[in-house]
């Protein structure tokens, strides 16, 4: 076959080929956000704060932009199981992980992360913020923390600290707690809040720092003893409860923050597409009237680092997470994180 016909031959699809790439471009371009629903990954057990902050949030981003946001919890491996099935998921915003704060504490807590929390996830939204309260076994008959301090120094073996996951805030607090009292309370882990929680009102474990949002049913209920909240002043959620200053650790104040991360291989072009609802829900009112108080407050204040333009493309973001995974242990020399605790439940 002559060159000639080589080329007459080949003409026809090559002028189709810039049709078909004008066409998929075209199409690419266009492609909507969100296309189907949204899968947004837990990773703790269903009843913690974590995951009922999860859940009312992809009510509020759901009815935004009228797709279903469907919380999935993947627990295991203090929030690496469900952190590394973000990763794995294609990066088009169609899966999400929604976290607390020792997110970005996991190449702290672990000795081989399995990834990298700041430089692997964009964060996307921040969501809300909450108080820790200390809780202990109700059929203990001490009152107070002075009271609880003597007995654990009078007899450390029958004390012990649980705990919902290594690096949460509710295990520093209790890092702290033995800091400033002089205490060695035994910090034991659990996979997950709710088996923590019985076992402290069951007797099995005797104290616990977690957040307001999963304790204070318990403490109403009676199951558990409330101490005190981790807040600089009394809360109307809870008006008999004391702060921690007024029970006697001035200055004690711990807090748990609730964000939203996608995989740092979001693309530029739909990261802002997919950042932007997230901040417009969190600047509304809040879902629905189980949202609490402490938290709503947070929600409709977004923290300002956390913009649509800064998760993509500047540091600050990633500047935030990092140092929440670090400011918590300046007052902390001798934060054993490098280990884990000696039991695990």
């Amino acid at each position: 076959m002559t060159t000639r016909r080589l080329v007459l031959a080949a003409a026809p699809a090559l002028l189709a080929a810039p049709a078909v790439r004008a066409q998929s471009g075209q199409a690419g371009a266009q492609a909507p956000w969100p296309g189907r629903p949204i899968r947004m990954v837990v990773p703790y057990t269903p009843g913690a704060a974590t995951d009922a902050l999860a859940r009312l949030a992809a009510q509020k981003i759901g009815e935004r932009l009228g797709v279903p946001v469907v919380v999935e919890n993947r627990a295991g491996g203090n929030g690496s199981i469900g952190s590394q099935a973000v990763l794995q998921a294609p990066a088009d915003g169609h899966t999400i992980l929604g976290s607390a704060s020792v997110h970005p504490m996991a190449r702290q807590v672990m000795k081989a992360a399995p990834y990298d929390p700041v430089a692997d996830f964009v964060p996307i939204a921040r969501s809300a913020r909450g108080p820790l309260v200390l809780v202990m076994d109700p059929a203990r008959p001490q009152r107070t923390i002075a009271e609880v301090v003597e007995a654990a120094r009078r007899e450390p073996s029958r004390w012990s600290f649980a705990m919902s996951s290594l690096g949460a805030a509710g295990h520093l607090s209790a890092i702290e707690f033995n800091r400033v009292t002089g205490s060695n309370i035994e910090i034991v882990g659990y996979r997950g809040t709710a088996p923590a929680l019985s076992d402290v009102a069951a007797g099995n474990a005797q104290l616990m720092f977690d957040a307001a949002l999963a304790i204070l049913p318990m403490v109403r209920g009676g199951q558990l003893r409330g101490l005190g909240i981790a807040t600089p002043a009394r809360t109307d959620l809870a008006p008999d409860l004391p702060t921690l200053a007024q029970a006697g650790l001035p200055g004690f104040e711990f807090y748990s923050w609730y964000g939203v991360w996608g995989p740092r291989a979001l693309p530029l072009p739909s990261s802002p597409a997919c950042t932007r609802p997230w901040r417009a829900a969190c600047a509304s009112p809040p879902p629905c009237s189980a949202w609490p108080p402490w938290a709503s407050s947070r929600w409709r204040k977004p923290n300002p680092r956390w913009r649509p333009s800064s998760a993509t493309t500047s540091p600050a973001t990633p500047r935030f997470c990092a140092s929440r995974g670090s400011s918590r242990n300046k007052a902390m020399p001798s934060l054993p994180l490098g280990r884990p605790p000696r039991r695990t439940r």
